[in-house]
């Protein structure tokens, strides 16, 4: 078992390496989106094409993701990190030589690879170095790539691809990722956990079935031509792997995921509520540029600037999340959070052409600082009740759900204004966006189901984390 030290000094420099490294795989998750036409012409392919090195890197994400706390507790934490980091910095300059398709779509495998046995592990190592009351602050800090990556991929990307070349979203990872290998081997401590005494492999290869089949099935979905025979065989593979993977995790003595974590209230309900939210909140930086492209007839500049807002309402909010859950506590920040997301989602729904770009700004700059808040307390909330010999489990079922709802929430969104458009003639409006008003206010429907889901925890859940700064009577 890892001992615990407060948050010192040194232990600012590896948070500040590990939120760097999660940055960079994020923004590779998505950056290729942007870039997508440029490359295709380069490999003489059509756009929608380059859909597989998109859905090739977050299924190795998914798929390997549920081995990195196995190999953090068997080989150690510095040496799974350190390797992580050298395979995607090798991979991504590998990805921005590639001359073909099929070339970047096996090295995106290896760049996924890579990012899967990187940032997990990283962040087990900042949750076992973290003591309870110092928790809040570590995670809040560990959150912001989570919340930056998905909103400034457009804009980096369209950069990079519009004034320099595509090839340049893969070099920009070289020197981050040399000054990220440096810092992990002076800084990342080499932890051993309590080590099982074989793989899992049933465990394994039942997880990564589900676990690939429902990211194939959500980038189908998600797909411009959603085939839906692809879709339908996809999430009847992740249900039946899906079942039997519970079962057997349930049953085994040395389970590769202990589910038996579940049990618990508050890591529960951050899983629960948690990934209805992530699911909204990231398919957020989705719709938006669509809609002012597409509906308002915006350039990518202008579009790519004005979401930017969502990040300003990050950080403005990120100084007083602490003490606002100290002051209110987990379940009311939570709730709050998710009201005030879904309403700015009521907003955006209402926005149009004539909005005044002021108001725009103003209401995304809300919703920024509603998704900063509501991350920031779910991921905390995770690891109120874990013990510290479980937090290698917790930390990785809680990472390959985030990775899930990643992946998901750009096909929730795609749903959702196939449902808006489907809809909006019916309901009245023939433009664009009233198709876009409808998916928003979908969106807020579920973020609503979130907040509703968060009320049944106990007022006072997660006060250990707080230094008992919470009144609360014993009951829900």
């Amino acid at each position: 078992m890892a001992t615990q030290a407060p948050i010192n000094r040194v232990d600012r420099s590896v948070m500040l390496l590990i939120a760097g490294t999660t940055f960079m795989e994020l923004l590779d998750g998505t950056i290729v989106a942007t870039a997508a036409p440029h490359m295709a012409r380069s490999f003489h392919v059509h756009p929608p094409q380059m859909a597989v090195a998109i859905t090739a890197y977050l299924i190795t994400l998914a798929a390997l993701i549920p081995l990195s706390g196995w190999l953090a507790d068997r080989f150690g934490s510095r040496t799974v990190f350190v390797c992580g980091i050298a395979v995607f910095t090798i991979a991504s300059g590998l990805c921005a030589a590639s001359q073909s398709l099929a070339q970047l779509t096996a090295l995106r495998v290896l760049q996924g690879a890579g990012g899967a046995t990187m940032v997990p592990v990283g962040r087990t190592v900042v949750l076992r170095m973290t003591d309870k009351g110092a928790l809040v602050r570590a995670v809040a800090f560990l959150t912001w790539p989570a919340l930056v990556a998905p909103i400034a991929a457009p804009l980096v990307g369209g950069a990079l691809t519009s004034y320099l070349s595509w090839r340049w979203i893969f070099v920009i990872n070289l020197p981050l990722g040399v000054l990220a290998l440096a810092g992990a081997l002076r800084l990342v401590p080499q932890i051993h956990a309590e080590v099982r005494e074989s793989l899992d492999w049933r465990g394994v290869a039942l997880t990564t079935t589900c676990l690939v089949a429902i990211v194939v099935g959500s980038a189908a979905l998600g797909s411009p031509r959603v085939a839906g025979l692809e879709v339908a065989v996809a999430f009847a593979v992740a249900a039946g792997a899906g079942v039997a993977a519970i079962r057997h995790l349930l049953s085994a003595g040395q389970p590769l995921l202990d589910l038996r974590l579940f049990a618990i209230p508050t890591f529960r309900m951050s899983h629960t509520s948690g990934s209805l939210n992530r699911l909204t909140i990231n398919a957020m930086p989705f719709l938006l540029p669509l809609l002012f492209q597409v509906g308002f007839g915006w350039s990518a500049v202008k579009s790519g600037a004005v979401v930017i807002s969502l990040f300003a309402g990050n950080l403005a909010i990120k100084p007083a999340t602490t003490g606002m859950l100290r002051r209110f506590g987990f379940r009311a920040v939570i709730v709050g959070a998710n009201v005030l997301a879904a309403a700015t989602m009521v907003a955006c729904g209402l926005f149009s052409a004539q909005t005044p770009l002021v108001v725009i700004v103003a209401v995304l700059v809300l919703s920024g600082a509603a998704r900063s808040t509501g991350f920031t307390a779910y991921n905390t909330i995770t690891f109120a009740d874990v013990e510290a010999g479980d937090v290698s489990h917790a930390n990785t079922i809680a990472w390959t759900a985030f990775q899930l709802a990643f992946a998901l929430g750009v096909a929730f969104a795609a749903v959702a204004l196939r449902i808006g458009a489907w809809s909006a003639p019916v309901l009245g409006g023939g433009s664009a966006t009233p198709a876009y008003r409808i998916a928003f206010w979908i969106l807020a429907l579920v973020t609503l189901a979130a907040a509703a889901l968060a009320l049944r925890i106990r007022r006072d859940a997660g006060g250990a984390l707080l230094g008992g700064g919470v009144a609360a009577p014993s009951s829900a």
